[in-house]
């Protein structure tokens, strides 16, 4: 089952990679470079500062601190603990995808869906109410964790085990926000 599984993840992988061509590549690029989505992150805690003001943007800002800290490291822990190789680092994956990119860091599973998905999954929760169409946040968590795969350094299953794990924490994390709020926040 395990071996189906594997196999499955890296067809998956193969086929989703090979969907990119090197006109592409610039952009896929600038999309997994979490510096250029700094308009974007600025953009939304300023719809957020006009929704609900300064104190409590910073109260959640300082939540989304600890939640990618914690994110980050769980992510190192399982990284070290299973050690699977990036597809771009996979002998037998040499030749058969696009390695846009190197890292030597291992794969299992993707930080970058994991702390997405955590951030978008707790603002989402908090901010629902405020803004009509907050769920379209989710895009970027896809289309971040996308440009992995294009890229050739995860495969799908470490993209969705990020998901998860980040959806857990992210509504975990909203939990112990929502007991906090009313002792700094009543009303």
């Amino acid at each position: 089952m395990l071996e189906k599984i594997k196999e499955f993840d890296i067809n998956l992988l193969v086929y989703l990679n090979s969907l990119g061509s090197e006109k592409f590549d610039g952009f896929w690029l600038i999309i997994t470079n979490q510096l250029y989505w700094t308009p974007f992150f600025l953009f939304l805690f300023f719809l957020i500062y006009k929704k609900i003001g300064v104190k409590q943007t910073l109260y959640i800002l300082l939540f989304i601190a600890v939640l990618i800290a914690f994110t980050d490291q769980t992510t190192n822990l399982f990284k070290h603990t299973f050690a699977r190789l990036r597809p771009c680092n996979n002998p037998d994956l040499k030749g058969v995808i696009r390695a846009v990119q190197i890292r030597n860091s291992y794969s299992f599973f993707s930080g970058h869906a994991a702390n997405t998905m955590a951030v978008a999954t707790f603002l989402f929760w908090i901010l629902k109410r405020h803004f009509k169409y907050f769920g379209l946040l989710f895009l970027w968590p896809l289309i971040f964790a996308y440009s992995r795969i294009y890229l050739g350094l995860h495969y799908p299953g470490d993209i969705l085990t990020g998901y998860f794990f980040g959806a857990v924490f992210g509504s975990l994390l909203y939990l112990v926000y929502k007991r906090l709020k009313p002792q700094y926040f009543p009303g």
